[in-house]
């Protein structure tokens, strides 16, 4: 444990003082802080056509839901830019070898650099939201949905970062793996269209999807089965990741 922590503090290091993480982060919240007072307006602006209906949506459909997705869509690209350099960097740098004679395991050096990455993902996803909690207390929002789809985004972000491990793990050059990365990211979020397009709502195809599944979460709906997929997806992506490592470790 005590080499994973090491680790982590290296990686946290290493991203910390690399400007490409600030910049994405202060161009997204800016995107997303434009998103959101557009949605808000927008919801403001059908108060009073809302109101004369029983069943209208509300705050956390409107507003907070949306950002969220938008969040989703901006993540397809930011996540590959932050993983790239996870492995691809150490490698190009010559550094992986001296984490192999530090005596740190492939598995330890994978789960050091995805804790970190996550932790950075889940921090942007918190700024996020704060943009519509801010606004809660005057409204009635429904907070199950908006758990749920935090949830879901959550997971979304944390298998787009396995991903980005994984592609960083097989690949020499950062921008390389960044564009696998977003390539794998675009398939899992595409792959059933061709399906519904062709009649096919519930196949095999349809469950391979992320889409399938975060958007589920997005509309409220719980189910230990996209909770599965997600950590599925995620479980393998690391171990591919860390099978790769150790492959180049016996290698020297």
């Amino acid at each position: 444990m005590s080499r994973l922590f090491s680790m982590i503090r290296l990686e946290t290091r290493r991203l910390r003082v690399q400007p490409l993480t600030w910049v994405l982060l202060a161009l997204s919240l800016a995107w997303l802080g434009w998103c959101f007072t557009r949605l808000l307006g927008e919801f403001l602006a059908g108060e009073i056509q809302r109101a004369a209906q029983p069943d209208s949506p509300g705050y956390v459909d409107l507003v907070a839901v949306p950002l969220l997705g938008q969040l989703g869509e901006l993540a397809l690209l930011v996540v590959p830019l932050l993983g790239m350099s996870t492995l691809a960097g150490e490698r190009r740098n010559g550094t992986l070898p001296l984490l192999f004679a530090a005596g740190v395991p492939a598995s330890r050096i994978v789960l050091g650099k995805y804790a970190v990455l996550l932790l950075w993902l889940l921090l942007w996803l918190l700024l996020a939201l704060a943009m519509p909690l801010s606004l809660a207390h005057a409204t009635t929002p429904d907070w199950g949905k908006l758990a749920a789809a935090t949830l879901g985004i959550a997971l979304m972000l944390a298998a787009l970062a396995a991903l980005a491990i994984a592609a960083s793990a097989f690949t020499t050059h950062p921008a390389i793996a960044a564009v696998v990365a977003l390539l794998l990211g675009l398939a899992l979020l595409t792959v059933n269209f061709g399906a519904q397009l062709a009649g096919f709502d519930n196949g095999a195809i349809n469950w391979l999807a992320m889409s399938t599944h975060v958007q589920n979460l997005l509309r409220g709906l719980v189910s230990t089965t996209d909770i599965l997929w997600f950590l599925l997806l995620i479980a393998v992506c690391l171990a591919l990741a860390t099978r790769r490592l150790a492959a180049d470790k016996e290698r020297g």
